[in-house]
């Protein structure tokens, strides 16, 4: 039978249980370049997270999806393709020999992503290109899996049999595995429902939480953290480096992170992230010329994982900002736009300047840098600023600070009494200009807030025409200096009397 059609929610399911995903058995899908992996983690898990595109190499890092099937939860991982014979899949193949990479070195980092992958599952999923029929390739596959993991249960799953006729055939060449071929196609759903009744029996239940909360109220949820920034300024060694694991691959090579990954971690002092680590994005026209058409998937990945979290954390090249510009921080245009995509999505904001260690600097150096760089980049001038280094683990630890107080922010809201007690100092410091031509003045009668993520307040005025964006800027301001909101965005919107009603001041 065929997998029914699942209803997603910004492309995640929302799950049946609240078991945490930790606890969940898990399900490796392993398997050569090429062969559907991607297509099958998809229809699994009922979503478009992962990218497919018709050329081997495109998935790198592993993708980590929460599925069901029935009544059975479990995390299905995406890997990327295992590329070469047995002689690459040596047992001690780890996550740990993938720092530092260059091209020639990128598909050994791939294959230990995967290894890693298949090492921390309770089950694995072979797939195989029933178009193409067996190769030596995938015989080397499996002997590696039942010598490395005997113990692990295997599926063997023959992808691309679209013919419901011809899908038998196709699949007969591979019982030679020792194992029982399923015929599936991951594109239409064909198969797939058969595929997951016999998946779901291969696993284990759930495992036990090591000890109770005590506490009656929900677990808190994570803070989502997107890792944004362009190719190769080390988004992925900073994630490496916060949760203490190769959890994805550092190359040379600008664009080696393809999809946007997700990675649940507790930080030493108990606080609970989700980050999301994403592609490097150029500027459209780059994208849109590069021989690369994975590229332009990437980026839409990147962009969604912004609209995805609370808090960005904008990683820029301090060396690039630095280096020959006559030890002047000049913030790259493309930087700019970024940070103009973050205050847009209105999402909260850390400025991570990584590759701290390689600069040459004094005692001053940090402040006006930091100055400089607020300057410049005005959209999130508002946004704390950590200088860093990823490599060395140089202050990697305040990144973390900085993005709780500013989900802590961004969550925040004030009464209505101390919101209008700001509006009257600021309105006694600066009263709202009159315009040209007009004898009106601006007049503030009260304020409230009416939403959080992102803090939004409701100025109830006289006239909205008599408020231009510079008396907004500088409500803004005196809300940041006397109320807070570090690291988060503030909307302000301003609304005119109501036709008939009575007036009333901020001061009533």
């Amino acid at each position: 039978m065929d997998m029914p059609c699942i209803e997603t929610r910004l492309g995640i399911r929302d799950p049946l249980t609240d078991t945490p995903v930790e606890l969940l058995p898990k399900v490796a899908i392993i398997g050569r370049p090429n062969v559907g992996k991607s297509a099958l983690f998809n229809r699994i898990c009922g979503s478009n997270t992962a990218i497919i595109y018709d050329y081997p190499g495109v998935t790198r890092d592993r993708l980590y999806m929460r599925a069901d099937w029935g009544t059975t939860e479990f995390v299905v991982v995406d890997t990327g393709g295992l590329m070469n014979t047995s002689q690459r899949l040596p047992a001690s193949l780890s996550a740990k020999d993938v720092r530092g990479l260059g091209d020639t070195n990128l598909p050994e980092a791939i294959e230990a992503q995967a290894a890693a992958g298949v090492e921390e599952a309770d089950a694995v999923v072979l797939t195989v290109d029933g178009q193409m029929g067996m190769v030596p390739a995938d015989a080397d596959i499996a002997a590696w899996l039942r010598r490395t993991y005997p113990d692990k249960p295997l599926m063997l799953v023959v992808n691309k049999c679209e013919s419901s006729r011809s899908g038998e055939m196709q699949a007969a060449d591979f019982w030679t595995l020792g194992l029982e071929p399923m015929p599936v196609s991951a594109i239409s759903g064909s198969g797939t429902g058969d595929m997951m009744d016999a998946l779901v029996k291969l696993l284990p239940p759930p495992r036990q939480p090591l000890a109770a909360s005590g506490e009656g109220s929900k677990a808190r949820e994570p803070i989502a953290v997107a890792i944004l920034g362009r190719p190769n300024v080390g988004k992925s060694s900073l994630l490496n480096s916060l949760v203490g694991q190769e959890r994805a691959i550092v190359s040379s090579v600008a664009g080696t992170t393809r999809d946007a990954t997700d990675t649940d971690f507790t930080s030493p002092s108990g606080g609970k992230f989700r980050l999301l680590d994403t592609a490097g994005i150029r500027r459209k026209g780059a994208v849109a010329s590069s021989p690369d058409g994975a590229e332009a998937l990437s980026v839409q990945r990147a962009i969604r994982a912004v609209r995805r979290c609370e808090v960005v954390a904008l990683v820029l090249d301090g060396v690039r900002c630095i280096e020959d510009r006559g030890h002047r921080f000049i913030v790259p245009t493309q930087d700019f736009h970024l940070a103009e995509l973050v205050a847009a999505e209105g999402r909260g904001a850390v400025i991570v300047v990584n590759k701290w260690d390689a600069v040459a600097k004094d005692t001053h150096t940090m402040a006006e840098y930091q100055k400089e760089l607020l300057a410049q980049l005005r959209p999130l001038s508002w946004a704390p600023v950590v200088f860093t280094s990823a490599t060395s683990g140089q202050r990697v630890t305040n990144i973390l600070q900085a993005v709780e107080t500013a989900a802590e922010q961004y969550r925040r809201r004030i009464s209505t009494a101390t919101l209008n007690m700001v509006i009257r100092e600021a309105v006694a410091w600066r009263p709202p200009p009159a315009l040209k031509g007009n004898k009106r003045r601006g007049r503030i009668y009260y304020g409230t807030q009416a939403g959080a993520q992102p803090p939004t307040f409701v100025m109830f005025v006289n006239d909205v025409k008599l408020f231009e964006d510079d008396y907004k800027r500088y409500l803004e301001k005196q809300l940041r200096e006397n109320a807070g909101f570090q690291g988060s965005p503030i909307r302000i919107v301003f609304r005119g009397k109501p036709k008939g009603k009575a007036n009333y001041d901020a001061s009533d």
